[in-house]
Order: C-alpha cells, then structure tokens, then sequence
C-alpha cells in the first residue's frame, strides 16, 4: 500500500487521474445533468410539433389581415421542411377550418396544394420526447464505457504493475514484526503480581530514528508517568548507524527525576573509559538475553528484560553495535 499510495503522489499519476476524472464529470454534467437548452432559436430549429403551431397561428392571423407577403414571410421560416409541416396540418386540422388551410397553402405556394405526407411520417411531439430520452440514455451509456475503459487503463498501466513489484520491508518493519511474534512474560504463573502495564520494544539495525515511548496509565485511566527505550551511543562513521547503547528510562508524575539505566554493548561495557563516560546518564547494564534490569520512582516500578538480542558485523570491534533488540517492559504501582 506505501508503494502504491507514492505512486499517486507522483505528478504524472495525479495528471492522469485528474484528465480522466475532469473528462467524466464534463461528460455526466454536460449531457445528462445540465445538457444544452435552445433559446431564441429559428422557427426552422424548433420541434415539429412547435413548428405545427407557428403554422397554425400564422394561419389564422391570414384569415384575419390577408397580409399574403407577411404569410410567405411565415411560412418560408419554417425552412426545407414548411411543406412537410403544412402537411402534417392538413392531415390533422383540428379545431381549424379546413378552408383557411387550403386558402392559406394556395397563397403561400403560389396555388399549389402541399403534398399530404403518408401517415405515420409527419413528426409527433411524442416522438420526440422519445428520441430526447433515448439521446440522454445514450450520453449515460457512453459516459459509463468511458469509465470503465479509464478505470481499466488505470489498472493495467498504473496500479498492477505497482502492485507485481515487492513492497520494500524497513528496519522498523521487521522490528515491529519481531515485536509481534515475542512471547510475553506471565508473572501471574510465576506467582507474581500481574503488572499494571506491559510493552514490548523493539528495534532493528538501519532504523536510526529509533526512540519508543509508552503512556503509563492505572486501571481506572488515570495518567501515572511514562516509559520508553531510545538510542543513546554510536560507533563508528556511515549509515545505518551502528548503535552500541541504550537508554531505558521511566517517568514518574509524582517524582521529580527521570530514572535512566543505560544498556551497552559487550565492547562498550568492557572499555572502562566508555563505562565511566555513560554512568553520568544512568547506571551501565551489559546487554544480554535474559537479563533484567530495575528502574524505581517515586510510586512507579518499571522490570526492563531483554527478550531478544543480536550484534552486528561490520568494520568495528566484535560485539560492538546492535543487529537487534527486543526489550520488554513491565509496570507496578509501588506500594506504600
């Protein structure tokens, strides 16, 4: 998921992704939400059923003023297809006296009946409600097809390529994983006190950011102090860094001072200039898998075990800088 959410953090991918979404909403806004209305169009662009009634009125307003020049004016409006609406009148005149009709047409064609087209091929106002539905219908289809072929460019040119390539596994990662899979201490089956709170801290080389803190909290939810593990010392030049101690350290609300143990390496521990250097942080412990170290407060008791450890090799002393470390930390209220 990380590699793919930086994948469409990229310009390109984000270009992409807006064109096709801005083309699909233009196409859905566009023509079916608020397509195209006509106003003040010709007479010859209107609908065949309004084109009906601009020739009916003209035919009445003739039968009143006989004013032939205004009615040839009227009639030529409705364009190429005025005979085929002058038919479609005098096959349904309606409430129109068939007289004035025939009257009208003579005037306007020079005395010429219009031809009367076959049933069926005059155009109804019905139809063209149909074919205004079927218009939107079809603006829907292809607005659903472009949607679908962007969505499979989408995926076969962005994302599974992205999602055949390895995500990468970091430091804190594995770490975490580490973490996950460490079997906690039972201090109940030891025949001891069940502590107040547990964590489990871990680390693993090449994660230099490494520092860890725990919120201390009593049964009831009430704030009481804070833990954490943190990288204290490192040896030699380069990255990852090569860390050779720890610092484990407990805070409690009611104490004044920050309790801190340092926890070293085998070579940091044995070099006596080192050893000396660091007791001015907190009391120098040599870091080995089982060992247990303890940090007391004013009202708080902190069991730092180590679970789990490893050094790493490279172009130092043997046993100098941490591969691995996994630290868990348990919590007791003090008593009294």
């Amino acid at each position: 998921m990380d590699a793919i959410r930086e994948q469409i953090k990229k310009p390109l991918v984000l270009g992409i992704a807006g064109l096709v979404v801005g083309i699909a909403l233009g196409i859905l806004y566009g023509w079916v939400i608020n397509p195209v209305e006509w106003t003040d169009a010709a007479v010859e662009h209107l609908r065949a059923d309004l084109q009906q009634e601009y020739l009916r009125m003209s035919i009445d307003s003739y039968a009143q003023n006989r004013d032939a020049e205004l009615a040839k004016k009227r009639y030529a409006d409705l364009g190429p297809n005025a005979a085929e609406v002058m038919g479609a009148v005098m096959e349904s005149p309606g409430a129109q006296n068939f007289e004035t009709i025939l009257a009208f047409s003579a005037t306007v064609q020079g005395g010429v009946e219009p031809a009367i087209p076959p049933e069926g091929e005059a155009a109804q106002p019905e139809e063209e409600k149909q074919g205004s539905n079927i218009l939107r219908m079809a603006a829907v289809v292809l607005f659903l097809i472009f949607v679908v072929i962007a969505g499979g460019a989408f995926y076969l040119f962005i994302w599974r390529p992205r999602m055949g390539e390895s995500v990468p596994v970091t430091p804190a990662m594995q770490a975490q994983e580490a973490a996950q899979q460490a079997e906690w201490t039972d201090y109940s089956a030891e025949g001891g006190e069940t502590p107040i709170v547990q964590f489990m801290s871990s680390y693993k080389f090449g994660d230099d950011l490494f520092d860890e803190s725990f919120a201390i909290d009593s049964p009831a939810g009430d704030f009481m102090g804070e833990c954490g593990v943190g990288i204290s010392e490192t040896i030699g030049v380069g990255e990852p860094k090569k860390v050779t101690t720890f610092e484990v350290w407990l805070f409690d609300k009611n104490d004044i001072q920050t309790v801190t143990k340092v926890l070293m390496s085998a070579n940091a521990f044995l070099d006596e200039p080192t050893r000396q250097r660091l007791s001015a942080k907190g009391e120098p412990i040599l870091a080995e898998p089982g060992i247990e170290t303890v940090l007391e407060t004013e009202t708080l008791i902190l069991v730092a075990r180590v679970v789990d450890m490893g050094y790493g090799e490279g172009a130092v002393p043997d046993s100098s800088f941490f591969d691995r470390l996994l630290l868990e930390l348990a919590v007791w209220p003090k008593e009294g």
